[in-house]
This record gives structure tokens, sequence and C-alpha cells, in this order.
């Protein structure tokens, strides 16, 4: 099955240039230098999917021209990775449906948290509509298109009001393949990554078990993350990144996350191996 990615954002949880600083990178006239904070537009038998939604969500979708999305699949709880997510009332508004969100349990917990707004009854008028569905590391699942959600009927002062029912059986489905790494070698934090046929989006991770490399064989191109050249606590380095790449295979592999303590994007592609490159903003990616 035909797959495309556009990498919406490869930055860095600061993003680059970033606050403040006035490093060679940060200072870069080369656009591939200017990264928004990591995230993913996948299309995908015939669905629209957004792999997370951070706080310059707003930026990247009129960037994009994003107009649908049929489901948001988030990584891990984040805030560059989740704090962009209240930006989709406006899809709420002129899709007419609610947005399907899919998350690990402790990523739901965290957005009732942080979102404690939008999870409230009476809601608050305006509040964003969403649908979260509950996924693991293990199985494949099933993510559904949004056309068959039930409709959102605004009412002015009042807030949305919900006509007709959800028809999930109804709906075009697509199969996504959860990939569970770590974002810290103690295995502080789970983080999923997602292989949508022949590509496969993965970031903020610094330990992958074994068994997990089995779901990435035989792909066209791979993604993973990398902040700086030496260990991190969190990341991969660089020689973390390669030896990843040399065990998945894949015709094709991306560097994305990126910070300023890298090289300039220039500089950085010329010191990869072949088929090993840096991401950049509005990349584009393709499986057939």
């Amino acid at each position: 099955m035909k797959s495309k990615l556009t990498f919406l954002g490869t930055g860095t949880s600061s993003g680059v240039p970033m606050i403040g600083c006035g490093c060679g990178v940060c200072r870069s006239e080369d656009p591939r230098d200017n990264r928004l904070r990591a995230s993913a537009l996948v299309e995908y038998g015939g669905l629209t999917m957004l792999v997370d939604c951070g706080p310059d969500f707003r930026q990247q979708a009129l960037r994009a021209g994003l107009t649908h999305l049929d489901a948001i699949l988030l990584t891990h709880n984040h805030i560059d990775h989740t704090g962009g997510l209240d930006d989709t009332r406006a899809l709420n508004l002129f899709e007419g449906h609610p947005v399907n969100i899919y998350c690990e349990p402790y990523v739901e917990q965290s957005l009732r948290h942080i979102y404690a707004y939008a999870f409230a009854e009476p809601k608050y008028p305006g509040s964003p509509e969403w649908r979260l569905h509950n996924i693991g590391g293990g199985s494949p699942f099933t993510v559904y298109s949004n056309a068959c959600e039930s409709t959102l009927e605004w009412v002015s002062g009042i807030g949305y009001r919900q006509t007709g029912e959800s028809h999930p059986e109804m709906a075009e489905t697509v199969e996504v393949i959860p990939i569970q790494g770590w974002h810290h070698k103690q295995k502080k934090l789970s983080v999923l990554g997602y292989r949508f046929g022949g590509i496969a989006y993965l970031t903020d991770m610094n330990l992958i078990d074994d068994c997990e490399l089995e779901k990435l064989k035989g792909l066209d191109a791979v993604t993973i993350n990398c902040v700086k050249m030496s260990a991190h606590h969190s990341h991969f380095s660089l020689d973390e990144c390669l030896d990843f790449f040399g065990k998945v295979g894949a015709k094709e592999s991306y560097i994305t996350h990126i910070s300023h303590l890298l090289p300039r994007h220039e500089e950085f592609a010329s010191i990869l191996p072949p088929h090993v490159h840096p991401a950049y903003d509005g990349l584009v990616l393709e499986s057939h």
C-alpha cells in the first residue's frame, strides 16, 4: 500500500533557531536549518494522519495547507509533542467531526490533566472535541477515518451539539504497526514509533529492544532522532543512530529531532554515510 510522509517539523524540543542563541547553526541562512518541533503528516490507505501535535502545529498546518485530518497518533506525552492539540479546534469547526487521537494509556492520563477543560462536564463552549483510543506497543491497531464519526453542530454560546451516531464499522480503515522504544535507557518513559507500510517514523528514543526491530524489516525509509554527536541521556548519539540504521537496513534512513548542537544541514549531510540523510521541514518521503 502506498504511503507518503511529510516532515512538518524536524527540530528538537527548543526548535532551531533556539531562543537567545547566536551560534552558527541558529544564524544559518539555509532554510533547511530552520526547524519547527518534530511532527509528521502521513497519507496512507486513503487516510490522513498526524504523528505528534506540538506547539508549532498551527504554523505547520497553515504552511502545509492542511484542511483534513482523520487521526492523530501520539508518540509520548512531552509538551513538544502534544502542546498544539488545542489548535485542532479549527478542524472540529470546519470538518464538523471530533478528532481521533491514538495514544498509550499514560499519555491519555497526561492529556486529561493538561487539557482538563477539554474533558470537563459541562464543557466550556468551544473546547476541542476529541475521541481517545488507547493503544500499546504490541500488536498492530486499526485507525479509522473520521468520516463516520458523529457530526458536530456549533451552537453559539453553548458549544458543540453532537448529532447522529458514530459508525466505525462503516469507516475507511488502515492498519498501523506500533514500535515501542524508550526515552531513557532505564526504560523510564515508553515512546511509540509507527510503521505505515514501507515507511516507519520513530523519534525521541535512545533504547529499542531487539524484538521491536523485527517490525522494521523491509522498509523503504525509516527515521530516528539525534540531538548531538555524543551520548545523551534520552536521545541517540550519532553513532547509536547509525548503528540503529544499520540494524534496520532500510533503503534510505533519515535523522530527525535535530538540535543546534549538530552541524548545519549541508555540513551534516556531507559527513553521513550513503543512504543516511538529515531530514528537514517540508521533506517528503514516499513508498510504493
